[in-house]
């Protein structure tokens, strides 16, 4: 059960998901390792980075901090195949979820820092860092997204509106 602070960014997270997921959906899955320049992440890197960002972020936010030296070490997978993408991004919403329902105001108030191989970069609220990273970096990467789809002439999908490809608004046709 969700605390009155946490319960919006929740049904948020849920929300936004299902965009999230129209867009991983219309990924073409035989050109994960294209991308639009050599210094831009692959299709498939992007896709896996956008599926595990909102559930790897909110479990870092469990701690009160982390090093980026230790996060970059890791680094963000490439994805073998569109399916690992979307059983992925299922599992880590659910998973971020979970851990948002058991935090408390006090624990989502409570203070977060990002260092860097010790040196403090940034402190703020948890719920303030959940915005940034596990929410709003996401929907910066899905916006990338919709860009690669364009470009590899693949179906856009209506995130907030129509887009070129899709309508959500327009009527049946009998």
């Amino acid at each position: 059960m969700s605390t009155p602070m946490m319960a919006p960014l929740i049904a948020e997270m849920k929300h936004e998901f299902e965009a999230t997921k129209r867009v991983l959906e219309a990924m073409p899955g035989d050109k994960l390792d294209w991308r639009p320049h050599p210094k831009s992440m692959s299709l498939g890197k992007l896709g896996m980075h956008i599926a595990t960002a909102t559930g790897g972020v909110t479990q870092m936010l469990m701690a009160d901090t982390l090093d980026i030296a230790e996060l970059r070490k890791r680094g963000v997978p490439e994805a073998d195949s569109k399916r690992a993408i979307l059983d992925a991004a299922d599992e880590n919403v659910a998973k971020a979820v979970e851990l948002l329902e058991g935090w408390t105001d006090d624990f989502a108030t409570g203070d977060w820092s990002l260092t860097n191989g010790g040196q403090p970069m940034m402190t703020a609220p948890r719920v303030a860092m959940l915005r940034m990273i596990a929410m709003s970096h996401v929907y910066h990467h899905r916006g990338q997204m919709t860009v690669y789809l364009r470009l590899l002439d693949a179906p856009v999908p209506s995130v907030y509106g129509p887009s070129a490809d899709v309508d959500p608004f327009a009527q049946a046709k009998a």
